[in-house]
Parts: structure tokens; C-alpha cells; sequence
């Protein structure tokens, strides 16, 4: 009985994350197909870092805050239209071209987003309280350099909240493909583990017209270029040589069920006892990290 009262409490927390991690991406992604692209939604993990940005505002009104990696400057936008004062910066490098050219566009660039320039951010020493990124870390060569630039420009006692994808995460999450990261680089067995993946159905595909295997090759070559996955290990002893640290993928899940329409169904099975400790597990396999770090407030 004990073990059939497990094994019902490990599926029901699997099947939680499963929703969480997937069927918010598959219903936004109908849902873009049939508007505009203007009229689409923010993604929730946006809405969870402008939740938190509100968080630390409503704790310190007026809060400076800075989206690390803003790419084309939603999270910016966003917040600004909340009255919140968000900030951004951006490396825009050859992969992020057309970030580059929204944020011009905008006529943001210069002013509330800053270009990233020899690893250093435009910004002077403790001027944020807190400071957000989505899924950005994983693109960074020296952690250590990109940690302590963070560090510099944040206020003694603020916050960094990270979304951040490790090398254990089952599923690579820019082209859609498992296990595609664990393999070495040039594999012949992971081209044709990720051909397969995507013969079958997997991955994120825009010109569906385009060959599998040449679509294969450049999914490959992109992650290879762009993307440094590091393990769990790693990625907190980087954290933990500047702040401290605090995990909280069980938050973000509690957050991410409370947008969908059927997460209420859910959000009840995680408050049974052991199943926010397994929730957490199976979505540090699914998606990633949530990464809550502070400042101290003595060096």
C-alpha cells in the first residue's frame, strides 16, 4: 500500500511538471498562429520575472531594475507600462541581429537598453535592487567574469533571479531536441540521435519545407556556437562565490500553474506532503534552474 501510495503521488507531481514545462508553450503557440503577432501574449516566464520585479518594488518603492539579456526588450516594455522602472542590456551579438534592430527601432537603445561592450554593463556600481534574466547563463562563456560584472552593478541586499537551463535538463531547450546537449561536439551519433528526434516529430521548426538533415546541422551548429551547458554542481559553486543562494523552481511551478487553465487541479496535488520536494526534482530534469540569489549585505 505504501508503495502504490508513492508511486501515485510521484505521478501525479510528474504529470504537474509535464503540464507546467509543455502545455503552456503548445496553447500559446496555437494561440500566435491565430493572431497577430502584436496581439500574442507574453510568455509566463516573462510574466514571472515581472512578477517578481513587482515583488521587490512594492518592498522598495521606485526599485531600479534590470532585465540581464533583454533581446528585443518585452520584459522593458512591459514593466514600463506598469510603472515600473526597468532597464535592459543586451550583448546583441551576430545571433540576435533583428533584437538589436526592435530595440533601435523603439528608440530605447543607449538610453533605457544598454549594449553590453567588453564585458562590461553601462550601468554604475550598486544602482540595481534587482536584477532578472531568462534563460541567459547558459549562453555565457566565464560565468565568473558575467557574475561579478552582475555583482558590481547590483545594491547591497538586492536580488538576481535566473531561469537557468543546466546540463542534467533532459530536453535542449532552443531547438527542441533530448539529450542534443550531452553529446560531444561533432558526434556523428548525435547527428543522428537529433535526426531522428526530429524525423519523428521533435524540435522547433520554422520553414517546415526545410530538410530534416540540413535542418539538423544547423540546429547542432547553433548550440554549439552559442550555448556553454554547465552541470548543476558547477553552475552553484559559480553562484555561491558572490551571493547567497536560494532554489525556487517550486515557486516558479506554483506561479506558472496559477496562469493556466487548468493548473488549480494541480496546485492542489503539489500542497500533498513529499510533493513539492518531487516536483522540484522532475523540473530541474524538465526545464532547468530557478536561481534566487542575494547580495549580501556585507562583502
Amino acid at each position: 500500500m505504501n508503495f502504490l501510495i508513492v508511486f501515485l503521488l510521484f505521478i501525479g507531481s510528474l504529470a504537474g511538471v509535464f503540464y507546467v514545462v509543455f502545455a503552456w508553450d503548445a496553447a500559446r503557440y496555437s494561440a500566435k498562429r491565430k493572431q497577430p503577432k502584436q496581439e500574442a501574449s507574453l510568455h509566463v516566464n516573462y510574466l514571472y520575472l515581472l512578477h517578481w520585479a513587482r515583488l521587490v518594488n512594492d518592498s522598495r518603492p521606485g526599485a531600479k531594475i534590470l532585465d540581464y539579456g533583454c533581446g528585443s526588450g518585452k520584459v522593458v516594455v512591459a514593466g514600463r507600462k506598469l510603472g515600473l522602472d526597468v532597464y535592459g542590456t543586451d550583448i546583441f551579438n551576430e545571433s540576435a541581429t533583428v533584437y538589436k534592430e526592435e530595440v533601435e527601432k523603439s528608440g530605447l537603445l543607449g538610453s533605457v537598453i544598454r549594449e553590453i561592450t567588453n564585458d562590461r554593463l553601462g550601468f554604475d556600481d550598486e544602482y540595481f535592487d534587482v536584477i532578472v534574466n531568462n534563460q541567459v547563463f547558459e549562453h555565457v562563456e566565464n560565468l565568473d567574469l558575467v557574475l561579478a560584472e552582475t555583482y558590481r552593478v547590483m545594491k547591497k541586499g538586492s536580488l538576481l533571479l535566473c531561469l537557468f537551463p543546466s546540463k542534467e535538463i533532459i530536453r535542449e531547450g532552443h531547438i527542441g531536441i533530448p539529450f542534443a546537449h550531452w553529446f560531444p561536439k561533432n558526434s556523428q551519433l548525435r547527428y543522428y540521435c537529433t535526426l531522428a528526434f526530429r524525423s519523428v516529430g521533435f524540435g522547433y521548426v520554422k520553414d517546415r519545407k526545410k530538410p530534416k538533415s540540413l535542418w539538423t546541422k544547423e540546429a547542432l551548429d547553433w548550440i554549439d556556437k552559442y550555448t556553454v551547458y554547465r552541470s548543476r554542481a558547477d553552475i552553484m559553486r559559480a553562484f555561491s562565490r558572490f551571493f547567497e543562494i536560494n532554489l525556487m523552481e517550486h515557486d516558479y511551478i506554483r506561479y506558472r500553474l496559477s496562469k493556466m487553465k487548468h493548473g488549480k487541479f494541480f496546485l492542489r496535488i503539489l500542497d500533498l506532503p513529499g510533493l513539492p520536494q518531487v516536483s522540484q526534482v522532475l523540473f530541474r530534469k524538465a526545464a532547468g534552474l530557478v536561481i534566487l540569489a542575494r547580495k549580501p549585505l556585507m562583502p
